[in-house]
């Protein structure tokens, strides 16, 4: 079906969008149970990484449980003032047609570099809602900002936001253009907040399945959740989730001064292998009870491991982060750290907890500095014909 861009921005394609709402949802029916949603179609591999498609439509957004893509932007919005209920839906109908086309490889509407779509490289576009955004629409909003932690140097520049889009992909212009066509269709509605662009390692430099590092040289995720527990952890009933993201200052000059064995012991890992210092591989579960010979706890209560650690599977948070290096001062020191990305089912419940022990008495806080917050709620996902934010606001 093809929408017009005037139609869009004033709303006259709604009834169309929603006649189509019952043609593309993705699910499946197994033969011995009620229906289930089908994680989002992956295809293209080897060599076309270019050509890889990742799902839009379903009943939960990608770009959360998907394989972390090399390349990633995270760009919020400060909504107009005159935005209210019936703008929030012409400005989402908008983007989801923006996000849905580029993600299958196919310009947007009135795209005016269309030969730089038809690679989408996995590209994805995750929508994130702020408190903001719920005040605009007159509904009570499910997230609200994270308390205050005396680690935090907080900067206006890096936090907050009423909407956020996470565009990720393989390749760097990719991004670059889904950003720029994305930015331009949201100006009617609001202004950019803020632009946080990260990367991880690019496809085929190492095995999916292993572990990447950040910037201090540390593995980064080794305890997220896998597999059902995932699931249980990231995805509420309705396959909504929420995001937080924190931009993370790296000290690296300060931390470039320890030895390995110091900063072993800030994260209780072995820089290496990643193992806990119980264990001998990465996924050992660490021995907290253990004790070496003169009696003192192997897993020192003051490292990061320690501090971050969760029992109960549903507790657990997924990470989802991205390194960035901006271009260093004059005098050489480098501008380098994490786009921290925790997706989980309730903030309050699960993000919150660990971060208040980690605030306590991560020795790790030492090299690290908080310098960007913010939190969004994350809407289900959208049938072919249907859009983001449907369910909330029509």
């Amino acid at each position: 079906m093809t929408i017009g861009r005037r139609a869009l921005l004033t709303g006259g394609a709604a009834a169309g969008l929603g006649a189509a709402a019952a043609a593309g949802a993705a699910l499946s029916r197994r033969s011995d149970g009620p229906v289930v949603p089908v994680a989002a179609t992956t295809t293209g591999t080897g060599t076309d990484t270019g050509t890889r498609t990742i799902a839009f439509h379903g009943p939960r957004q990608a770009g959360v449980t998907d394989e972390p893509q090399a390349h990633g932007a995270f760009v919020a919005f400060t909504l107009a003032k005159d935005v209210d209920r019936a703008a929030l839906g012409r400005m989402l109908r908008l983007l989801t047609d923006d996000a849905s086309r580029l993600t299958r490889g196919e310009p947007a509407l009135a795209d005016t570099e269309a030969d730089l779509a038809v690679l989408p490289a996995g590209l994805t576009v995750t929508f994130g809602f702020g408190p903001g955004l719920y005040r605009a629409a007159g509904l009570p909003s499910p997230v609200t900002d994270l308390p205050s932690f005396t680690i935090d140097r907080l900067q206006d520049r890096w936090s907050g936001g009423d909407l956020l889009l996470q565009i990720c992909a393989d390749d760097a212009l990719t991004v670059t253009h889904a950003q720029r066509m994305m930015i331009k269709d949201a100006r009617p509605f609001g202004s950019v907040r803020w632009v946080q662009r990260g990367f991880r390692r690019s496809p085929g430099v190492q095995a999916a399945e292993f572990t990447q590092r950040n910037v201090l040289g540390q593995l980064d995720g080794t305890a997220n959740p896998k597999d059902a527990a995932r699931d249980t952890a990231v995805w509420n009933a309705d396959h909504s989730t929420q995001l937080v993201v924190r931009r993370i200052r790296a000290e690296i000059e300060t931390w470039d001064l320890l030895s390995v064995g110091d900063k072993e012991n800030s994260v209780g890992r072995r820089m290496t292998s990643g193992a806990p210092f119980t264990g001998v591989a990465e996924h050992d579960e660490p021995d907290f009870t253990a004790v070496d010979e003169g009696g003192l706890p192997v897993m020192p209560d003051f490292a990061h491991v320690t501090r971050a650690h969760v029992t109960d599977p549903q507790l657990k948070i997924l990470r989802r982060p991205y390194n960035y290096d901006e271009a260093p001062d004059s005098s050489g020191r480098p501008d380098s750290g994490l786009v921290f990305a925790s997706y989980q089912a309730d903030t309050a419940r699960q993000f919150l907890p660990i971060q208040r022990r980690l605030a306590e008495k991560d020795l790790l806080n030492e090299w690290t500095t908080p310098i960007g917050s913010a939190v969004f709620a994350v809407p289900p996902g959208c049938s072919e014909g249907g859009w983001i934010g449907e369910h909330l606001l029509s």
